[in-house]
């Protein structure tokens, strides 16, 4: 068995149509849970990603008999399936010659393509100059492939001249130096880089144990040592130095609906899903949404599908949205912008804000301090909200517990009508009930219904009674 690593939209499909016969690892998040099953966190002998236009994958891996062998089975999924081989692959490494200059790189020509299998002709490359040192026409320089592109882009490979090699855990760099890791035991481990090379760790790597990055690092560092090999070499341009083995796999209309059909064996699909998201990227989410939807469909307000929502179009942990707080006469006043520093797909985010210094929290009759900082949760159709204000030095100035219409999370904002009476719990442990006369107010001048500030008196009854 040939292990596949997959990402892409084309991921849930391929994962159901390979692993009958091929062992998939490092599953996404999504494919897990979709396949109910816990994929291995192993290098990967070959990796599938969707093209940047999505009209097809990408198939990758160091030995070519490996990559042939997926292209193969990817080929036989519809009867316009068409799939060419990659004279400049991702990562090979060769002594190209600068064939033309221009303002901001130069195009390097990398010889002939020299399999039997490749596209007869020249092959050529992008040379960014933000990526090398300033080059004249003629000059030689060694160069490895940084992006691949299909064949139907009218475009040149992207090239570098630092030389990297990466799997799903970690990149290796040549002649770069060691950074701090993330992952507090990577000390620990009994295999270090290669001499003259330099780790950096991705974040899948801590949620993975001692075995698979040990198994990591050693992939790596033998694919370093192959590179080594071939750089003791001179610079006699145009060469390719080291073959590793791309290929590109185009679905046509009649196999991406059979790949609708693989999807549709694992999870809910609809008619033309690899279609349509092929057709625009903007579509992706809106298909997935809906997908979704059909799996539980449901009238009742309990069964809003906050996950799906907020898994597709935000917020997610690591946003930054404000709070929208309206008011019962129609303004709308922005409390600030906080980062969204834990999701709950349940309903829940808790956001955290920086406080400027000057002036007193409401109620609290707290001065805002520099350094305070505002930690709120939110629950999507909660009729309240609590917020917790703290010290630079981590200590409580006090609770403020907002009565509001409920709560609705939109991607980049959270959003009610605020409903004037609230609850505060002061740093000492004294609760006290306020703003209950504004409510009358409103009541008063018809911007509220009876029925609506006794919700918000109900409410504010039963916070102060659980404080």
């Amino acid at each position: 068995m040939t292990t596949v690593r997959i990402r892409g939209i084309y991921a849930t499909a391929l994962t159901r149509l390979l692993s009958s016969e091929h062992e998939i690892v490092q599953g996404s998040e999504p494919i897990r849970a979709r396949f109910e099953a816990s994929f291995p966190d192993t290098p990967a002998a070959v990796t599938i990603a969707s093209s940047d236009d999505r009209q097809g994958v990408r198939v990758s891996g160091e030995e070519t008999e490996n990559v042939d062998t997926i292209v193969d089975t990817l080929r036989r999924t519809g009867i316009d399936t068409l799939a060419w081989p990659d004279p400049t692959p991702t990562e090979a490494i060769f002594d190209g010659r600068v064939k033309e200059t221009h303002a901001n790189g130069a195009v390097v020509d990398l010889g002939e393509n020299k399999s039997t299998d490749e596209t007869g002709g020249k092959s050529e490359g992008y040379l960014s100059y933000a990526n090398t040192e300033y080059v004249e026409e003629d000059d030689n320089v060694r160069v490895q492939v940084e992006e691949a592109v299909p064949p139907w882009e009218d475009d040149r490979p992207v090239l570098r001249t630092k030389v990297s090699v990466s799997n799903g855990f970690a990149r290796l760099m040549r002649g770069g130096e060691r950074e701090t890791s993330s992952i507090d035991f990577v000390d620990l481990l009994p295999n270090e880089p290669r001499d003259g090379w330099a780790i950096r760790w991705r974040d899948r790597a801590t949620d993975v144990g001692f075995d698979v990055l040990e198994a990591a690092m050693a992939d790596l560092n033998d694919r370093a040592e192959r590179i080594d090999s071939a750089h003791n070499s001179d610079i006699s341009a145009p060469d390719r130095l080291t073959a590793p083995r791309t290929a590109w796999v185009w679905f046509g209309r009649e196999s991406r609906f059979a790949l609708d059909e693989q999807r549709r064996s694992v999870t809910a699909t609809m008619s033309g899903h690899h279609r349509i998201k092929a057709g625009i990227e903007t579509a992706s989410a809106a298909v997935d949404f809906a997908e979704a939807i059909c799996e539980s469909p449901s009238s009742d307000t309990e069964s809003f599908p906050f996950d799906v929502t907020t898994r597709r179009f935000g917020p997610q942990k690591g946003d930054r949205i404000t709070i929208s707080h309206g008011k019962p006469d129609g303004r709308c006043i922005i409390l600030g912008r906080g980062e969204v520093t834990d999701y709950d797909p349940a309903g829940t985010i808790t956001l955290e804000r920086q406080m400027s210094p000057g002036g007193s929290y409401d109620a609290l009759g707290v001065e805002r301090q520099a350094g305070d900082v505002a930690i709120t949760k939110l629950k999507e159709g909660r009729w309240w909200y609590p917020t917790v204000y703290r010290g630079s030095d981590g200590e409580r100035r006090g609770t403020y517990v907002n009565v509001c219409t409920p709560v609705e999370l939109f991607p980049h904002t959270a959003r009610y009508v605020d409903l004037h009476v609230d609850v505060v719990k002061h740093a000492d442990g004294t609760v006290e009930r306020v703003d209950d006369a504004e409510l009358n107010v409103a009541l008063e001048r018809g911007e509220v219904t009876d029925s609506l500030a006794e919700k918000a008196r109900s409410v504010a009854t039963a916070i102060e009674r659980a404080l």
